[in-house]
């Protein structure tokens, strides 16, 4: 009997997923498909109950639906809870449960570039679910000093309120993101960059003058030279924050490899079965 497999969102005609995925299920041969599934908000619940009858095997979920799918799981991982949002459903035993895997796979992909990150002292620039995601994986890789900046201050500050029981091991702290002595001081001493506003997205709806003007005005030049700068954004791969920082010297990764161990970690968690991740990455790229 032929599995099924999808992404959940709204829109989802941009998703990489589906190549990803299909392609991985090809090399691995098993019998299944993955296919895209755009679902208005006010429709989440009905889908739920169809992934159910429909014997789904799993699925992705991505914006806006990450919370919303939320209450409506039978049980919730551990970093579904500590990052308040749902990024992938595993059926299993009769049950759905909602798990986020963008945390483990944005610790994975740095891993694989070679980035230390035990120890590390991070900055992470913007305080929403892609910010969370990144405070979250980093903790639990054993950064050392977690560093959160947003425009709204108030929000980085409930941003570390809401994650420190879950990253007890590591020193978080909010902070605005605006030019001042003090942002140059966190920059100063970070290891580690990492961008996770949308203002570099080229499909965003804050890709405006103001949003590339944010990003052409970080003060890069007061990270240190062993620094890595990371940009979540896989569209474009080449953002302006990374330009720069590649103009400096330092040592850059793009989003693409979060989005490739993500897609690897819900692979397993749905199949049991190691994923191909060379399979995948040139799914993604091709």
């Amino acid at each position: 009997m032929t599995k099924l497999f999808g992404v959940l969102g709204f829109p989802i005609s941009h998703s990489r997923s589906p190549a990803m995925h299909n392609a991985a299920l090809r090399a691995m041969g098993i019998d299944g498909m993955y296919v895209p599934l755009a679902i208005p908000p006010e429709r989440v619940p009905q889908l739920v109950e169809a992934l159910r009858a429909l014997g789904v095997q799993g699925v992705n979920v991505t914006l806006p639906l990450k919370t919303l799918i939320m209450p409506l799981l039978d049980e919730l991982t551990p970093a579904a809870r500590a990052v308040a949002a749902v990024n992938t459903v595993i059926a299993r035993d009769g049950k759905l449960i909602g798990d986020n895997t963008d945390a483990e796979g944005l610790s994975r992909s740095l891993l694989a570039e070679n980035v230390v990150l035990e120890g590390a002292n991070v900055v992470v620039l913007g305080a929403g679910g892609a910010a969370r995601a990144t405070a979250y994986g980093l903790a639990l890789a054993g950064a050392s000093r977690i560093a959160i900046a947003a425009r709204k201050p108030a929000e980085a500050e409930r941003l570390v309120r809401e994650l420190a029981p879950s990253c007890s091991n590591s020193a978080l702290r909010a902070f605005a993101l605006a030019p001042s002595d003090d942002f140059k001081h966190e920059l100063s001493r970070a290891t580690l960059l990492v961008q996770s506003t949308s203002a570099t997205l080229e499909t965003s709806p804050e890709s405006t003058a103001a949003a590339r003007a944010f990003a052409a005005s970080l003060p890069l030049d007061e990270l240190p030279a062993h620094a890595t700068v990371v940009d979540l954004v896989y569209k474009p791969l080449e953002t302006t924050v990374l330009a720069r920082a590649q103009s400096r010297g330092l040592k850059t990764v793009d989003g693409l490899g979060m989005l490739l161990h993500q897609g690897a970690l819900a692979f397993e968690r749905w199949t049991g079965l190691p994923a191909p991740l060379e399979v995948m990455r040139r799914a993604l790229t091709d």
